[in-house]
């Protein structure tokens, strides 16, 4: 039989469910990740593994776990489903070698997947992951003492965390979220610290009803919808907030008292604010290549430093390690703060906010103006662009090449390829280019100072690249 090449991607490797995420190939995994503690963490014997709300979820934890402690690895079970941040916390916790986690975090509800934790309670780094994968089918040579099964309940000891870093009375008192879990593992968070609140998709669902749990302003109208009605209702009795998390609930999605999406790149800028300028932290902000130059900016303006990484968490969480970093973040809605394991946690990064309104007594939107007035109004948006892989290739071809030297009426002033292609244009504007690593897709990133200009970059690049005569 032609066995079946897995491969990580940026977090984890992912598969449709019976197609390639099968339970002979999950044991595959299971047993060079068991290989690779062996060799690494022989004194460390201990692993934290968890699943999410998805399909099989349980099943296909319990047979990792059975996996391990039959080479002779301890296992400690999460009880329940239970989110990517809660495996992370526990994998510190519990003094593991690594923590895994059986979720597809915000793709469709057909896949899942396996991502692995280090013991610093963060995405493994890029070589741990190399050496499982180089592991993978190596041939076992030796006998191992069975161990044990230990089952503990993971979302309880998240929520004595977030208890004991956020004043949540304070949150109680002053805040009204409107929270949309997408049927996610961060379902009963909210609930189980008592905040004033309404709770869409808060149930156990493994299709989503179809829907990706990704929480990007598209797939929220409803919660968008819930959090302007309720703020004609509430007549500003309290400090209105939405909060949407995705399907492993580490990412973030935001809406003000309005109704109006908050997106990453003013998250950060916020985060920024009131950890530095509020709580007087100080510290290194890291960010990936498709962010705001405005964090550059606002940096400059706080004397912090930063840093600008290649795009995927992992890159952020090395430094941290390494490092004082207060805020890490990337534009799609991972993002870890100071105080917390060095992982994305959407709950603890909207709990943060919450609590800068409480104790400003300042609604959402009055904050993010705070944030224009420290250094001007912007706007980021982006276009998934479905291309053939050919068509692909040969626009990064002449990215590469420099050939685009004009995007419409746009002059390129420079060129940065961290991870992609940055144009530089006037006003501090910009386009940025990045293939897909995995799917025919070209992702295009644009800044302006407001929306509609940054959509007009967006269009004149898009009919630049995929004119007849550049083809």
């Amino acid at each position: 039989m032609i066995k079946q090449p897995i491969k990580f991607g940026t977090d984890g490797w992912r598969a449709i469910i019976a197609e390639d995420f099968t339970t002979h190939n999950l044991s595959r995994v299971a047993k060079a990740t068991a290989l690779w503690i062996h060799k690494n963490y022989p004194h460390k014997l201990r692993v934290a593994i968890g699943y999410d709300c998805r399909f099989m979820g349980a099943k296909f934890a319990q047979q990792v776990a059975e996996t391990l402690t039959n080479m002779g690895i301890e296992v400690v079970l999460s009880n329940s489903f239970c989110s990517t941040p809660m495996i992370s916390l526990a994998t510190v916790h519990f003094n593991c070698a690594a923590g895994i986690i059986i979720t597809a975090s915000h793709n469709p509800p057909e896949y899942s997947g396996y991502k692995i934790k280090g013991y610093f309670g963060g995405p493994a780094t890029p070589e741990m992951i190399t050496e499982v994968e180089n592991l993978i089918d190596s041939p076992i040579t030796q006998t191992f003492t069975p161990a044990t099964i230990q089952k503990e309940d993971f979302e309880a000891l998240y929520i004595n965390h977030l208890k004991q870093n956020f004043d949540i009375d304070l949150i109680r008192k002053k805040v009204y979220v409107v929270y949309d879990a997408m049927y996610g593992a961060g379902q009963r968070v909210l609930d189980k610290l008592a905040l004033k609140g309404t709770f869409l998709h808060c149930e156990y669902n493994p299709s989503f009803m179809g829907q990706a749990p990704e929480p990007i302003h598209k797939n929220l109208a409803q919660l968008s919808k819930a959090v302007s009605k309720i703020s004609q209702e509430d007549q500003n009795q309290h400090l209105l907030i939405g909060l949407a998390t995705d399907g492993d609930a580490d990412r973030i999605g935001l809406y003000d008292e309005n109704g109006r999406f908050i997106d990453s790149h003013h998250i950060l800028l916020l985060l920024i604010y009131y950890l530095h300028k509020e709580k007087g932290l100080s510290g290194k902000i890291v960010t990936t290549f498709s962010c705001t130059q405005k964090i550059a900016e606002l940096c400059k303006k706080y004397n912090l430093p930063h840093e600008i990484t290649k795009i995927g968490f992992k890159y952020i969480c090395q430094i941290m390690l390494n490092e004082k970093v207060i805020v890490g973040g990337e534009e799609s809605g991972g993002i870890a703060i100071i105080g917390n394991v060095p992982e994305r946690d959407g709950i603890f990064i909207g709990l943060t906010i919450m609590e800068f309104m409480a104790k400003t007594g300042k609604k959402l939107s009055e904050l993010v103006k705070t944030i224009y007035s420290e250094i001007g109004t912007f706007a980021m948006e982006r276009y998934d662009l479905h291309v053939s892989e050919v068509e692909k290739q040969h626009i990064i071809t002449q990215c590469k090449n420099n050939t685009y030297t004009h995007f419409g009426s746009l002059r390129v002033k420079s060129v940065e390829n961290i991870d992609g292609y940055k144009f530089h244009f006037e006003n501090s504007e910009w386009v940025m280019i990045r293939p897909s690593g995995t799917e025919p897709i070209l992702r295009v990133y644009a800044e302006a100072a407001t929306s509609e200009r940054a959509f007009e970059i967006l269009n004149q690049t898009k009919n630049t690249i995929l004119s007849p005569q550049n083809s």
